[in-house]
């Protein structure tokens, strides 16, 4: 298995603007409901957008969704996230997923090594 990020972040917008337009009621109807959900909840006693991408994160690596693991792990970072946060709900996801989800860290680690390098490129 090889993960690719630099190639996922390029493709990957094109891709989904194929998709939204093949299938527009899929994303006039998901758009909003993801936007509701992951909104910061903290300040009324909920969760912090983080938080919320953290779990994400985490059930990404624990369903095994490449796309998912990819988005979510930029979405922490924008959202605040360290890597070792990143990293550590990865385990989660290893710990209740076992070994098939453990294949999917390589995945965590390769997105976080190329944004952490696009980021420090500027």
């Amino acid at each position: 298995m090889t993960h690719d990020a630099a190639k996922f972040y390029e493709t990957w917008p094109g891709l989904m603007n194929t998709a939204k337009a093949a299938a527009p009621d899929i994303g006039r109807a998901f758009g909003p409901f993801f936007q509701g959900l992951m909104k910061d909840g903290a300040a009324e006693g909920g969760l912090s957008v983080k938080q919320k991408e953290l779990i994400a994160l985490g059930i990404g690596v624990a369903v095994r969704c490449e796309p998912c693991i990819y988005a979510h792990v930029e979405k922490c970072l924008k959202a605040g996230a360290s890597p070792r946060e990143v990293m550590d709900a990865a385990a989660v996801a290893v710990m209740m997923g076992g070994g098939p989800a453990y294949t999917y860290t390589p995945v965590v680690a390769s997105a976080l090594e190329h944004l952490t390098a696009r980021a420090a490129a500027g």
